[in-house]
């Protein structure tokens, strides 16, 4: 998403634009990782410097688009013109991400802008219904969903063994002509009746894991995406529990709702520990660059109108 923090306490504080300029004044004094109750403040992140020039500068335009953005463009998914490209990190990950992002999702205030800067490699983002076909990958590719029977990052590579390019049903093959959906229901039931035969010793053995999709939309959104054809039959992954920071926290449902960047984050956490069996020591935290600085600017601005 994008902000313009003036923009924020005008929308938060009540007490008009002096007051909000006391509250700037007062936050710029103030590092973030000064502030004891941020639980971001343990990332180990690049410099920030750059987005605090920007921050005091104020918004910038879009080399591309050339419309008013602060910090970045939503819409073109590169950095303004007061945040030089070669001043944000640039993180490299262990597989290819998926984006579909609902039509109806408001492009400043989803997350997953913060991937496509920071992981411009290996990320692609897609807006619904123009999204790939699957099929022909289903064997390397899952999906992050909490369905009735999704699996745990830990399994990945013992249910995707099911997917080799002719596990399912080949088009040629004299099978039953079930919904891919189904057939994935029927196959996971099976497996885990001869899952202590079958699972490798060192579960990221044969992982065939390549890409991942993320599915960017409130949670009434999600029916319309998870149901369309072309994702029937992935393998579903549902994370562990954890709790957000977002700051535009979805009404009446738990804080257990984590943002599109959130839920990229500590997928790839997981993924590293649980899959590569290596230890983490910060290798993606900077995916949180953007996330990280504007939690702790919406929360002071919050702090200063008094909400907090």
């Amino acid at each position: 998403m994008s902000l313009n923090s003036p923009t924020l306490l005008n929308e938060e504080n009540s007490q008009g634009p002096k007051r909000n300029t006391e509250c700037l004044e007062s936050l710029e004094l103030q590092s973030p990782s000064s502030f004891q109750d941020n639980p971001l403040h343990q990332l180990q992140l690049a410099s920030q410097e750059v987005l605090e020039k920007a921050k005091k500068s104020g918004r910038s335009k879009c080399p591309r688009c050339s419309s008013s953005r602060m910090f970045y463009c939503y819409t073109c998914y590169v950095p303004v013109e007061t945040v030089p490209t070669e001043e944000i990190p640039t993180v490299k990950l262990p597989l290819k991400i998926d984006i579909i992002k609902h039509p109806n999702e408001t492009d400043g205030k989803s997350t997953a802008v913060h991937a496509k800067l920071l992981a411009p490699d290996d990320v692609t983002i897609y807006k619904y219904p123009c999204i790939p076909e699957y099929e022909e990958e289903r064997h390397e590719i899952a999906l992050i969903f909490p369905g009735p029977n999704s699996v745990s990052v830990k399994d990945i590579a013992f249910h995707l063994q099911k997917y080799t390019k002719k596990g399912v049903c080949d088009n040629d093959d004299d099978c039953s002509r079930e919904p891919l959906l189904k057939q994935a229901k029927i196959e996971l039931k099976e497996e885990e009746k001869n899952l202590n035969e079958c699972i490798p010793s060192n579960r990221s053995e044969g992982t065939s894991l390549k890409k991942i999709i993320f599915i960017d939309s409130t949670w009434n959104q999600t029916n319309k995406i998870i149901t369309d054809e072309r994702l029937q039959g992935l393998l579903q992954i549902e994370l562990k529990t954890r709790k957000t920071c977002f700051w535009r926290h979805q009404k009446g449902k738990p804080d257990t709702y984590l943002s599109t960047i959130e839920a990229i984050y500590y997928f790839l956490v997981d993924y590293h520990q649980e899959i590569l069996k290596e230890n983490y020591k910060g290798q993606y935290d900077n995916l949180l660059f953007f996330f990280s600085f504007m939690y702790t600017l919406i929360k002071n601005a919050k702090c200063c109108a008094g909400k907090e």
